[in-house]
């Protein structure tokens, strides 16, 4: 055997990682063609759409029998229906801030997103951080005080859309491997559909739908954000199941990067002193993150290595370490 398979799952389990989140990173330009729906109206459709494609998928797939197996399992059940409730709160956060000029304020919030995950680890799994995570830590919050007191802001939309993401990846980790990506994307839109409804009944009965009024280039690019919305989980699901988490953790921050380009850069948002400022601080703790789960990995790497009896320096021929092998590192465990 060699590890020229598991190598293979890796680099696919990275390529389809990496696709999710370039396409969430261009995900707010797409959203901006439906101007003007506004983002309650928007939510809604994407919601309806998104269940259709997953139907088509699911069909295709023939994976009713899965759905029907995580039905009868109703704490399961339950656990999606929390997952669909926060990532609906977070899909309308992020239309909002797409449809409102605040891309900006959105990237921040994904960039932030990975401090958060780290704290529900010290809350509700007991880890203990490592000194480079507790100073990632600490100049978050020192970006929060420099952007709420010197820019003179509050990023409220940024800190909502990363303790709901942060969340949602929480309640995902609880369900585990018991619902296949398919299933559990079909059943959290099935479990916002209701709240979709009643949305845009509202929106109907007070100031009227807009969508099919607003020609034909909108009216079409609507349905498709059931694709836009779909498309990135599932491939998000795809690469989680082929790396382990400490490379989604280090991919993750190519959302935020586009998102700022993107913000910045083509749709001319404001980045005065004080708020560049305020990133600045961020990225440091982005970047301390980063090197830390390098260390991580590397240190990984070497226990393997060790436990296969094979020298960690390249000093000649490969010969087998006259020592006691050194116990495995699970590679799922959550540091």
């Amino acid at each position: 055997m060699t590890d020229r398979a598991p190598a293979e799952e890796r680099g696919k389990g990275i390529l389809y990682a990496s696709g999710s989140y370039v396409l969430w990173g261009i995900v707010p330009l797409f959203f901006l063609l439906l101007i003007p729906l506004q983002a309650d109206e928007i939510v809604g459709w994407r919601v309806v759409f998104s269940l259709v494609f997953c139907a088509i998928l699911v069909a295709v797939t023939r994976g009713w029998s899965n759905i029907v197996a995580v039905i009868r399992q109703p704490r399961v059940l339950l656990l999606c229906g929390l997952a669909a409730g926060i990532i609906y709160l977070n899909w309308y956060l992020f239309t909002l801030a797409a449809t409102t000029g605040n891309v900006l304020e959105s990237s921040l919030g994904y960039f932030i997103t990975p401090i958060i995950s780290v704290v529900l680890g010290i809350v509700f799994f007991h880890e203990r951080l490592r000194p480079l995570q507790w100073a990632a830590f600490g100049l978050s919050l020192l970006a929060v005080v420099v952007l709420s007191v010197i820019y003179g802001m509050v990023p409220w939309m940024a800190l909502l859309m990363a303790v709901t993401f942060g969340f949602y990846g929480f309640v995902k980790k609880k369900i585990g491997a018991r619902v296949d990506a398919v299933s559990g994307l079909t059943l959290e839109t099935l479990w916002t559909l209701p709240m979709a409804v009643v949305q845009l009944v509202v929106i109907a009965l007070t100031r009227g739908l807009e969508w099919g009024t607003l020609g034909a280039l909108n009216t079409a690019m609507v349905p498709l954000s059931g694709l836009v919305t779909a498309l990135p989980l599932l491939l998000f699901a795809a690469g989680t199941r082929r790396v382990p988490l400490i490379y989604i953790g280090i991919l993750q921050f190519i959302e935020p990067i586009i998102q700022f380009v993107a913000g910045a850069m083509i749709l001319g948002e404001p980045m005065p002193p004080a708020r560049l400022l305020g990133f600045g601080i961020v990225w440091v703790a982005v970047a301390l993150l980063v090197v830390d789960s390098l260390i991580t990995l590397g240190a990984r790497r070497r226990e393997r290595r060790l436990a296969r009896g094979i020298p960690t320096t390249a000093t000649g021929p490969m010969q087998r370490i006259e020592t006691a092998p050194t116990p495995v590192i699970d590679s799922r465990r959550k540091q």
